[in-house]
């Protein structure tokens, strides 16, 4: 999706996301309650057979490192758009969760607070 998530005609910018509490020049009008946004994926058997031969020769595991990239910004994406839905235009204390549920499948979690922000006086 970009730099942005649109839902509905609103967009929730990437620079407009904090691990902070607050968000560097603006202020906190309203706070409107966590937002999330959960993947489920799972290795295919080629990224798993291919996966397997990169640990032979050691170092990063890109297929790995390719997917795990692709399912934390989809996650984020989503959780973005569930912002947007209730009306934020900014989440702070944004934040990221993994579980595995079974062998190879494995659940992420993008969550924070979505809220209304405008700039500071």
């Amino acid at each position: 999706m970009g730099n942005y998530a649109v839902t509905a005609g609103r967009m929730v910018a990437h620079n407009m996301v904090t691990t902070q509490f607050e968000l560097d020049g603006y202020r906190v009008v309203r706070t409107l309650g966590v937002v999330r946004g959960i993947t489920v994926r799972s290795r295919s058997i080629f990224g798993t057979i291919g996966a397997g031969l990169q640990t032979l020769v050691g170092g990063n595991i890109t297929l790995l490192t390719n997917l795990c990239e692709r399912t934390r910004a989809e996650a984020f994406d989503l959780m973005l758009q569930h912002a947007a839905e209730i009306g934020g235009n900014a989440v702070v204390g944004a934040r990221y969760d993994a579980t595995e549920v079974m062998q190879g499948v494995t659940e992420v979690l993008a969550y924070g607070t979505a809220v209304v922000v405008e700039p500071a006086r």
